[in-house]
């Protein structure tokens, strides 16, 4: 491989790799133009076109490649030199124009589009790498045949698209109705003539005015017409066909993101600035450029919206703004891998852009000559009021060397990337584009002007005091996140260094969040606590046991406060409560679906000590009726809220208590139970007291008035001091009214009706749905004859129907049955009435065969089976055999068989205390005793811990078969 006989010493004194690689191209080129049998030679080729064609080869295999494809493309420079000189203005447009209009259809379109970009690209990297222009020239180049390409583009897709669906047509102020175009609004480098050799296209969609079209085969309102007509021009822009694609777009800066119209009217646009626009989006306002379509309304419309972008004074709201960004930037350049980022890096392109940006917006609502897009332009108007005159030359010359390397970096491949390279082959090309014989050379002069890029953005605007924790910059980094700042990859790897085991499905629920539909119904104040929220969310998510789950329980509370942002302001004032809110939502999702579905519950976090210490019932009764006293008597709805909310606070201490391990079982139940009795006293005092308003009050047997002679019986958990989380209520409903007597009020009626619609209206307060939920499921049927009995009852025909009527598994369920709210007098009665009823001498073997009938006709019609995933049988906690019900019932049937001989054993109603007093009066050994107390707690922590879960009462049965073993045996030893 030799390098031809002209060519010049320049490229024979090369770095040796680069001869080589010189010597391959050239090759590889001649035996091209022999295949292609051309006419031209490459014998003709003059030593300075030759020294230029090598130079550009060297730094662009893009161009290399083009070369071989088209090598006519080569001849056609070489004959005219011209070209390779800076354009005239419109060349592009009028260039484009000719190739454009006579397209046949849209593939041609996309065709001739690709060939022309290529051919250009090739001209303005040759033009760049060998210094035939300047920097500044050559992005005005590129920037000037994006515009063509998009103008051109749309205007043929317009004609076309009026051929279908007519012309959109709309009128403004009530004007005759006007023609109507799409204006394209050209974004970041694009709006400033900055592109680089290989830059998106960052672009808008608008168009003036609503309305429809006319003359077509059918109608369409404008808005769709539009975004139909957006959605081509996408395609054919950025589509990859095997001619490569035109440029690359990105349409995420519009309004709403990915998630908004893709084609917004005017009206539209400047709604959603004035009330949801954000400082980002200021910053991207600042190069907005209308560059294809009706550009004159496109200058109309950012008239309209320079107000949101440069406020009329100076404005010192945008210095926290700057500053966060500021933050968010050094955190950004510090990140792994990116100190060789040349536009990210520290002094790099982006820190001159956030030094000339934040100046624009302080000051440039005042100073007008601040408002231009241009960075270089804005750069020399910044002194000398702003910046003194060293300062803004060193950043200008830094800038064009810092944009010069960019293009050497990208003109390499075509690749959008400012990351210098590795590879020691592709720097010396990189450093050969630049002028240097040596890559060292290069970064010696790269790290100075970087070095003082640095120094000047550090003085611009004084930096926050640094973070003294890793903490702080993970929230960093995480705002570069959810501002949408990092690549795919980048998100990726921010998650998964941050914990997250499931990253892509952990990111794309947040970026469901982000992007979609319900941020952009949200006022601007509540969008900016959510982006200050978010990071500080995700920060504390990845110090938790298990990210991906705190993520995907958290996320719906954020969702369900979007309109209600305060709670989020609680939280980012609260550190401390967004720690624990983390900690107890991982730990159980009954916790996290609470607060979700009540985020006043939030409140509660503001005292983490009360929240880990429930207290002692009379706290309770006093914090309910602190809560009720500032309710209006008269507001029913409002005391049914109070009720709610103070049963769940009071669950949400129980579950938290439970998750930090400060709670026991005995006392988590007696705090629930306690909980349940607190709130029927005050619901039945609610409801006595409307009754006797509108009646009076009901009259007892001995003609004395009741007061109220009405009692709650609570049977099963409930009676038992067992309640678990989500336990519903077993009640009966007693009172001692005479059945023939009247109220004494305004309104009487008899006091058997009266005690009726009591226990109605009490039912109506537990169980009607309000915003807050039920207060508790209610099951009335084990009062007397069941779901046909009276709803109430007096407590001697309770006495008549329990001594010749009820079955035994009734007197099963009256061992677990005790009065909880009501009159103490009646109560003191019921419990008398209890005891006497347990103590019944009972035939044994029917006790015992109604005891195990019922029992297997539970099996029967309850049991549940369920298989792990080797297809084991797992053990439901509360219906198999061994399990709670068993014990429930030979505590039952032990009272039941016992109580006439020791009534002790029917004093309590919970089966740890019968047990005990089983044992006492000897009835089970120490033994059997403790091995089956043992047993119910471990199988009722279990359930409440699977209650916290959500989750079915399942647990493998290895888990709980020494401990169900003692219960099984019992039975065998007492009821077979």
């Amino acid at each position: 491989m030799e390098l031809p006989d002209q060519c010049p010493a320049s490229v024979k004194k090369s770095p040796e790799p680069l001869k080589e690689l010189s010597s391959s191209q050239w090759d590889e080129f001649l035996e091209t133009c022999q295949t292609n049998n051309l006419t031209d030679s490459p014998d003709t080729l003059a030593p300075e076109f030759l020294s230029q064609l090598f130079k550009t080869w060297a730094g662009s295999d893009f161009a290399f490649e083009q070369c071989l494809k088209h090598p006519d493309l080569v001849f056609q420079f070489s004959e005219n030199q011209n070209s390779l000189l800076t354009p005239k203005p419109n060349r592009h447009q009028n260039a484009l124009h000719q190739l454009i209009q006579v397209a046949l259809n849209e593939n041609d379109l996309m065709h001739r589009l690709r060939v022309y970009r290529n051919r250009e690209m090739v001209r303005i990297i040759w033009r760049d790498l060998n210094r035939l222009c300047t920097m500044q020239e050559t992005t005005l180049d590129l920037s000037a045949m994006a515009d063509a390409c998009v103008d051109q583009s749309l205007s043929w897709l317009y004609d076309e698209a009026c051929k279908t669906f007519g012309t959109p047509m709309g009128s403004v102020y009530g004007e005759t109705p006007q023609p109507q175009k799409m204006i394209v609004l050209g974004m970041g480098k694009l709006g400033a003539h900055e592109l680089n050799l290989s830059s998106d296209i960052d672009l808008m969609f608008t168009y003036p005015c609503k309305g429809e079209t006319t003359g077509g085969s059918r109608t369409l309102d404008n808005q769709e017409f539009f975004i139909r007509l957006g959605q081509r021009l996408i395609k054919v822009l950025d589509s990859q066909t095997v001619d490569g694609f035109v440029f690359r777009v990105d349409m995420r800066l519009r309004p709403y993101g990915t998630s908004g119209a893709l084609a917004m009217s005017f009206s539209a646009m400047e709604q959603y600035y004035q009330d949801q626009g954000r400082d980002w989006e200021r910053y991207a306002m600042i190069k907005a450029r209308a560059i294809a379509g009706d550009v004159t309304e496109g200058q109309n419309l950012l008239k309209i919206l320079r107000p949101f972008t440069y406020r009329r004074y100076i404005d010192f709201s945008a210095i926290s703004a700057l500053r966060d960004m500021k933050t968010l930037i050094q955190r950004e350049v510090k990140r792994k891998g990116m100190q060789s980022n040349i536009k990210l890096g520290p002094g790099g392109i982006r820190e001159i852009e956030f030094i000339v940006q934040s100046f624009q917006l302080i000051h440039g609502g005042r100073d007008r000559s601040l408002q231009e897009k241009a960075l270089l332009t804005v750069l020399g108007r910044l002194t000398p009021h702003y910046l003194p005159k060293d300062v803004t030359d060193e950043l200008h010359e830094a800038y064009v060397y810092l944009r010069n390397v960019e293009h050497a970096i990208q003109a390499l491949q075509d690749r959008q990337t400012q990351d210098l390279p590795v590879d020691e082959l592709q720097q010396n090309r990189v450093a050969y584009s630049m002028g240097y014989d040596d890559w060292s050379l290069m970064m010696t002069d790269l790290d100075h002007y970087r070095q003082r890029v640095m120094y000047h953005f550090e003085q611009v605007i004084s930096a926050p005091e640094e973070p003294k924790d890793q903490e702080h910059k993970i929230q960093e980094h995480w705002k570069l996140f959810w501002q949408g700042s990092l690549t795919e990859e980048e998100e990726l790897k921010q998650f998964q260094e941050n914990g997250f085991q499931k990253a892509e499905e952990s990111r794309r629920r947040l970026l469901t969040l982000r992007d979609g539909k319900a941020i952009t119904r949200i006022r601007r104040q509540s969008r900016e606590r959510l982006d200050n929220f978010i990071p500080l969310l995700l920060e504390h998510i990845g110090h938790s046991e298990k990210p991906d789950l705190a993520l995907t329980r958290i996320l719906p509370l954020v969702e369900g406060v979007l309109r209600r942002t305060a709670y989020l302001v609680l939280l980012m004032e609260n550190p401390g409560a967004l720690e624990h809110l983390t900690k107890l939502c991982t730990a159980s999702p009954w916790i996290a679906d609470q607060i979700a579905r009540h985020p006043a519950l939030l409140d509660e976090f503001l005292d983490i000590g009360d929240l880990y210490n429930p207290p002692e019932k009379t706290e309770l009764e006093h914090d309910l009726r602190q809560q009720l006293t500032h309710i209006p008597e008269d507001d029913l709805e409002a005391q049914m809220e109070a009720l709610r909310y103070f049963k769940m606070s009071h669950l949400l201490k129980v579950a938290a208590a439970q998750v930090a391990g400060t709670l026991p079982l005995m006392k988590e139940s007696d705090y629930l139970t306690w909980i349940a009795e607190v709130l029927l006293d005050q619901v039945v005092g609610l409801a006595w007291k409307t009754m006797i308003e509108r009646h009076g009050h009901p009259v007892s047997e001995d003609g004395s008035l009741c007061d109220p002679g009405f009692t709650v019986i609570g049977y099963g958990k409930l009676g038992g001091i067992e309640l678990s989380p989500g336990s519903d209520l077993d009640l009966v409903f007693v009172h001692n009214g005479a059945s023939n007597k009247e109220t004494d009020g305004p309104r009487p009626i008899e006091s058997s009706t009266f005690y009726t619609r009591l226990g109605q209206r009490i039912i109506h307060i537990l169980t009607t749905h309000t915003p807050s939920g039920r207060l508790y499921e209610v099951d009335m049927r084990l009062r007397p004859s069941g779901a046909s009995g009276m709803l109430v009852s007096s407590l001697a025909s309770f006495e008549k129907y329990q001594l010749n009527e009820a079955w035994t598994w009734e007197h099963q369920a009256l061992v677990r049955a005790r009065a909880v709210a009501g009159d103490k007098q009646l109560t003191a009665q019921f419990e008398e009435l209890r005891k006497n009823i347990l103590a019944i001498k009972r035939d044994p073997v029917k006790l015992k065969e109604d005891v195990v009938n019922m029992r297997l006709k539970m099996q029967a019609h309850l049991t549940q089976t369920k298989q792990d995933d080797q297809g084991n049988p797992l053990f439901h906690l509360k219906h198999d055999r061994g399990g709670i019900v068993d014990i429930e019932f030979l505590m039952q049937y032990a009272v039941l068989a016992h109580a006439h001989d020791h009534i002790e054993v029917a004093r309590y109603p919970d089966n740890i205390r019968i047990s005990e007093s089983l044992e006492k009066m000897g009835y089970l050994t120490d033994e059997q005793g403790n091995n089956l107390r043992e047993a119910y707690k471990l199988l009722r922590k279990a359930a409440h811990s699977k209650a916290l879960q959500n989750e079915q009462s399942f647990v493998e049965r290895p888990l709980v078969e020494p401990f169900i073993q003692h219960v099984e045996v019992l039975w065998q030893q007492w009821m077979e």
